[in-house]
């Protein structure tokens, strides 16, 4: 099963941070907000086997972390990790020639991290129905397409076409 190259990674953690700072532009979170929404990034080489996954191309978990404070008690904060499927992403890449890894990645991590936005400030609950769960995927890409579409690089808008059919759900009350 393919997994990311040295050189990829170097892409991922460019993507990453393109993806940062867009996703915190467009909630116009300062530093300090931003740093609330932990999160961290794992690829194939970090997996647990429950974190492979062979139809997505990132899957979000949430844990828990304890973190100190400056008193002697503990809190628990939520945690998301980001586990990128490498073999999946691949995939992709080698059957259309068209896409390209950055902008692949910054998309995807925008997606991602829309979803952690959401959930850390309350406008979704991360554990919900398979509804639910599909009328925030449509929410999040269209959120996601919000905050790219306007963005100039190569090959991005290819990769925005490419996930049109995913900002139309149909919302059923």
């Amino acid at each position: 099963m393919a997994s990311f190259k040295k050189n990829d990674l170097k892409v991922v953690s460019d993507a990453l941070e393109i993806a940062e700072d867009a996703t915190g532009n467009f909630y116009k979170f300062s530093l300090g907000q931003w740093k609330r929404h932990r999160y961290d990034v794992k690829t194939r080489s970090s997996f647990r086997p429950e974190e492979m996954n062979f139809s997505a191309l990132a899957v979000l978990f949430k844990g828990m972390r304890m973190v100190e404070d400056f008193h002697p008690r503990t809190k628990d904060k939520d945690f998301y990790f980001i586990c990128l499927q490498d073999h999946s992403i691949l995939e992709v890449l080698e059957r259309d020639r068209y896409l390209t890894l950055l902008p692949l990645l910054i998309y995807v991590f925008t997606h991602e991290l829309v979803h952690i936005v959401r959930f850390c400030n309350f406008f979704q609950m991360f554990d919900v129905s398979q509804k639910k769960r599909f009328e925030e995927e449509g929410i999040v890409h269209k959120t996601t397409f919000e905050i790219l579409k306007d963005f100039s690089l190569p090959n991005l808008d290819y990769v925005l076409n490419s996930y049109r059919d995913h900002r139309m759900c149909e919302i059923v009350f």
